[in-house]
C-alpha cells in the first residue's frame, strides 16, 4: 500500500501528560551501604511522556496535533511546556493546577538496561478538569480524530462525557485504556489494550479461539467498532464484527518497549485522520511499533522511517 501524506490530518489528544527523565551512566561497583549497583551518571535527558509522547509521535509523523492536559506550577511543568514548544505541529493547551505536581517518571539506565524507575505523581483538582472538559468541547470541531490517552493518573475523570461529545460530533475516538473498569470507555470507536491489560479485564485464554470469543464479547458489550490488542512478540490482533485481522510482529532487535503503545495509537489516529481504513491503519501502526521498539526510551517514528521499513 502507498502511505498517505499526513500534513492535513488533525488529531486532538487528551490525557495524562508526564515528564520522562533519564539518567544515563555506567555501573562499575556495588554500593558499600546496601547490595545495590552504583550508577555514575554522565548524561541527563528529559522527554515528553504519556499523552505528550502521543502528541510528539503525531507531530513527528507530520500531522497537526492539539494536546489538552494538566500540569503543575512547578519546574517539571515548565520543562514539559518548553519541550513541547519545540514542536511546530503541536498546539499545547496545558491547564495549570496550583495543587498538582507534574507527573515525573525518572529512569536510571546503564548499558541500555533500565536499573530503576521512580514515579512522582498526584491527582489534579476537579475544577481544572472541568475547565479542560469545556476546552475539549470547543476544540472538537477542528479535529478529525480524538485520542484519549489514559494512564490512570486522574486526568481523564470526564472520559465518558468526552466520548459522548466526540461521537455526537461524528469524530472517531481512539482510547488507550488503563485499569479494569472498561465501562467508562463505552461507545468509543477503538480501544487499544496490550495483552496484559486485556487479560486483567477479560481473564486468561488457552487458545486463539478463546481469545477471539473474549475479545468479541467485550467489544460487543462496550459497543465499540473495533478492539485492537497489542501482543508484544505475537504482534497485534484487530477484532471487528465479524472478522479478525492478525498482524505478526516485525522481527528485529528490541531495545525498549516503553512508549510503544503511544506510537501505535498515534499512528492509528494519523492514518484514520488521513482517510485510511482501519485495516491499513493497523498494518502501518504495527510497522511503526516495530521501528520504535528498536530505540531506547520513549521515542518516535517518522513517516520516512515507516516508508523505509515497508521497503525492507
Amino acid at each position: 500500500m502507498k502511505l498517505p501524506v499526513f500534513d492535513q490530518a488533525r488529531v486532538l489528544v487528551v490525557g495524562d501528560v508526564m515528564l520522562d527523565r533519564y539518567w544515563f551512566g555506567d555501573v562499575t561497583r556495588i554500593s558499600p551501604e546496601a547490595p545495590v549497583p552504583v550508577l555514575k551518571v554522565n548524561t541527563v535527558e528529559a522527554r515528553p511522556g504519556g499523552a505528550a509522547n502521543v502528541a510528539r509521535n503525531i507531530a513527528m509523523l507530520g500531522a497537526q496535533c492539539t494536546l489538552l492536559s494538566v500540569v503543575g506550577r512547578d519546574e517539571a511543568g515548565d520543562c514539559l511546556r518548553e519541550l513541547l514548544s519545540g514542536y511546530a505541529r503541536i498546539e499545547s493547551m496545558l491547564h495549570c493546577d496550583e495543587g498538582f505536581s507534574t507527573i515525573i517518571k525518572l529512569r536510571a539506565i546503564a548499558r541500555q538496561q533500565q536499573l530503576l524507575r521512580i514515579d512522582f505523581e498526584t491527582a489534579p483538582s476537579h475544577e481544572v478538569l472541568q475547565a479542560k472538559l469545556a476546552d475539549f468541547g470547543q476544540r472538537l470541531p477542528q479535529c478529525d480524530v480524538v485520542v484519549l490517552s489514559d494512564y490512570g493518573k486522574g486526568g481523564l475523570t470526564h472520559i465518558a462525557e468526552m466520548i459522548r461529545l466526540a461521537r455526537a460530533a461524528g469524530k472517531p475516538v481512539l482510547v488507550d485504556p488503563k485499569g479494569d473498569d472498561y465501562a467508562r470507555y463505552h461507545g468509543a470507536t477503538l480501544l487499544t489494550p496490550n495483552r496484559s491489560e486485556f487479560r486483567a479485564v477479560a481473564g486468561g485464554w488457552k487458545n486463539e479461539a478463546e481469545l477471539t470469543a473474549k475479545a468479541q464479547k467485550l467489544r460487543a458489550e462496550l459497543e465499540l467498532e473495533a478492539l485492537l490488542i497489542t501482543r508484544s512478540e505475537e504482534g497485534m490482533s484487530l477484532f471487528r464484527a465479524p472478522e479478525v485481522l492478525h498482524e505478526p510482529a516485525q522481527t528485529r532487535e528490541v531495545f525498549d518497549v516503553s512508549g510503544a503503545g503511544d506510537t501505535v495509537i498515534a499512528t492509528l489516529a494519523v492514518m484514520l485522520a488521513s482517510g485510511a481504513d482501519m485495516s491499513d491503519a493497523v498494518r502501518i501502526a504495527n510497522r511503526a511499533a516495530g521501528v520504535v521498539v528498536g530505540k531506547l526510551g520513549t521515542a518516535t517514528v517518522s513517516r520516512e522511517e515507516i516508508i523505509e521499513d515497508m521497503g525492507n
